[in-house]
């Protein structure tokens, strides 16, 4: 059993300027994402390195709006809807992953539509450099000591002083850490290192992060707020269902179409 270490939420300070873990991890996540789109350039002929740093800054601000709207509006809308002037108090915490997705979804739309871009090319190219962003947001929220996960009898339970009581509980944010980045990213990274069909590694994506979400909310305290759902399950797993059946219809739908490589030289032809 461990003692969760209480690390203090600012990483360092310059001057006035405080750096917290947080924020920190959401700009790791920023570079990776930088750093591994980059390296997936030469295989996309229509997409130019300055793409990947439009799409950054696009992607940002939909992943901010989206995450915190998707919290308002998933997990507690009756309060927001009493204390709107709260909404944008992101840094009192509140973000949702499924919000920030559905912000970059559109964002990337936007962005396709711009560049005269099939939409799931697109997403085939950006979906095996997010996972390592995933991997750090997890991170900053153990470092926080947030998202605790429920109590076990494992030698590996973590006792979290912000759950209000000394009992061992799952690191479920580490076991996420682990899943939706490290290993998502690790499988997609080999399965797009081909060529395969528009939408398939989108597809992959999206069923391989409702697969990781889903089996570690089993092993995470659900929010105190909202308590289990339907048949026993967190808002978090019944968030994850439309992305299982996403992903399997989109890769259903995905037979038989062109390459996103294919595609893009097409555009760059043209």
């Amino acid at each position: 059993m461990f003692v969760h270490p209480q690390f203090n939420p600012i990483a360092f300070s310059i001057g006035p300027l405080a750096v917290h873990w947080y924020g920190l991890m959401y700009l790791c996540g920023f570079l990776a994402f930088v750093f591994l789109a980059k390296r997936r350039v030469p295989l996309f002929p229509g997409i130019a390195v300055e793409d990947v740093d439009n799409l950054l800054t696009w992607a940002v601000l939909g992943v901010i709006l989206g995450g915190r709207l998707g919290y308002v509006l998933f997990y507690k809308p009756e309060y927001y809807l009493h204390n709107p002037a709260e909404i944008p108090a992101i840094w009192e915490g509140g973000m949702s992953f499924h919000g920030g997705f559905l912000g970059v979804l559109l964002t990337c739309f936007i962005y396709a539509r711009h560049k005269g871009w099939k939409f799931f090319d697109l997403m085939d190219f950006v979906a095996p450099a997010v996972p390592p962003g995933l991997a750090f947001g997890r991170l900053g929220n153990f470092i926080n000591g947030e998202l605790w996960g429920r109590p076990t009898d494992g030698w590996w339970g973590v006792v979290f002083p912000q759950a209000g009581d000394r009992l061992p509980r799952h690191p479920s944010q580490l076991y996420e850490m682990a899943l939706e980045g490290i290993v998502l990213f690790g499988v997609l990274w080999w399965f797009a290192s081909k060529p395969r069909q528009r939408g398939a590694v989108a597809a992959l994506f999206m069923f391989g992060y409702g697969a990781a979400r889903f089996t570690v909310e089993f092993a995470r305290e659900p929010d105190r707020f909202l308590g289990k759902l339907a048949l026993g399950l967190s808002m978090g797993q019944w968030l994850c269902v439309p992305m299982l059946v996403l992903g399997v219809l989109l890769y259903w739908w995905s037979v038989g179409k062109p390459t996103a490589m294919e595609t893009m030289r097409n555009i760059k032809k043209n």
